[in-house]
C-alpha cells in the first residue's frame, strides 16, 4: 500500500531560536520511500542532520525570529499488514538480556517506576511473562485511562497519568512502558505517524501518535495501549526511553505554536 504523510508547523520566535527537530522517519523505513522525506524550511535556514544516541534522525536548525514553519509532504511504500501479534514470544531474564536493551528497564523523566513497582507486581505478578503479560499490562492500561485531547498536558508522568486517569496517546504508552519496566519487561517509546487507515475515521484532527515496544524472545515487539489492537500503516519516526528523547521539536528558548497539521492518508496502488 502507499500511504502519503507530512506536517505543516508554525512557531513564531521572538529572537533567533535553536531548535532540534525529529521530523524524518526512521532509519528503519527509508528504504520504503517512494518520494523523498524532505523537510522544508521559511524561511530558509541552514540545517544539520545527526544520528541521535538511538539512532534516530535529528536535525539542528537556528530559526530566525518571526513566524518559522517547517513541512514535508512524501509518499511512504507500506505492507499493508497489521502489527504482529506473537503470543508465543517469551520473557527474557534480565541476566540474559542484550546490553543495547538494558536502558529501557531503567526509570526515565516520564517513566518514574520507582512509583509504580508495587502496583505493577501486585497486578500483573501471577501472569505468566512473556507476550500475554505485556497484554495484560495493554489491557490495564487501555482501560484505566481516558483519552481526550483536552486532558493533554506535556508534563504529565506515568504515575500522574495512573492516578488522574485521563491523558493522550503519550500518557498511554508512558503508563504501560512504566509497567513494563516494572516488571523487568524492555520497553521503549515510540512516535510516528498513525492515521485512521482502514479503521473508521476520527472525527479529532490528524496527529503524530505514540505506541511503544517491548523485547520479548530475541527481537522487538509493537504494542499500542490507545488503541489496543493491531493497526495498519504505522511509520515510525523515532524511539528513546520517553517522549523527553523523541520530541519533534526540542526548543532552546521561547517559541509559540501557531500552526500544527499532520497528515496521513492511503493513496491508491
Amino acid at each position: 500500500m502507499r500511504i502519503r504523510v507530512g506536517y505543516d508547523i508554525i512557531h513564531d520566535c521572538p529572537t533567533d531560536m535553536p531548535m532540534v527537530l525529529l521530523l524524518n522517519v526512521h532509519p528503519s523505513r527509508v528504504a520504503d520511500l517512494e518520494t523523498p522525506d524532505v523537510m522544508t524550511a521559511s524561511p530558509a535556514v541552514a540545517m544539520h542532520r545527526y544520528s541521535d544516541i538511538f539512532g534516530n534522525i535529528s536535525t539542528r536548525v537556528l530559526a530566525p525570529p518571526g513566524p518559522f514553519r517547517l513541512s514535508a509532504d512524501f509518499v511512504v511504500r507500506d505492507d499493508g499488514l497489521p502489527d504482529p501479534i506473537v503470543p508465543d514470544a517469551v520473557q527474557h531474564r534480565v541476566e540474559d538480556l542484550p546490553d543495547e536493551a538494558m536502558p529501557f528497564l531503567l526509570p526515565s523523566r516520564y517513566c518514574e517506576t520507582e512509583h509504580l513497582s508495587n502496583l505493577a507486581w501486585s497486578l500483573f505478578g501471577g501472569v505468566a511473562p512473556g507476550w500475554g503479560r505485556v497484554q495484560a499490562i495493554v489491557d490495564y492500561v487501555h482501560e484505566r485511562i481516558t483519552f481526550g485531547y483536552h486532558n493533554a498536558r506535556k508534563t504529565r508522568t506515568a504515575y500522574e497519568a495512573h492516578e488522574e486517569r485521563v491523558g493522550v496517546c503519550r500518557d498511554f504508552a508512558h503508563l504501560a512502558v512504566a509497567l513494563c519496566r516494572c516488571m523487568n519487561i524492555p520497553a521503549r517509546y515510540c512516535t510516528g505517524y498513525l492515521g485512521d487507515i482502514r479503521v473508521p475515521a476520527s472525527n479529532s484532527a490528524m496527529d503524530f501518535s505514540a505506541w511503544f515496544e517491548v523485547y520479548l524472545s530475541g527481537a522487538w515487539h509493537t504494542f499500542d495501549a490507545r488503541h489496543n489492537k493491531p493497526r495498519v500503516g504505522r511509520l515510525l519516526m523515532a524511539r528513546g526511553r520517553d517522549a523527553t528523547d523523541v520530541a519533534i521539536a526540542t526548543i532552546f528558548g521561547s517559541a509559540w505554536l501557531q500552526q500544527f497539521t499532520v497528515l496521513t492518508e492511503e493513496l491508491p496502488d
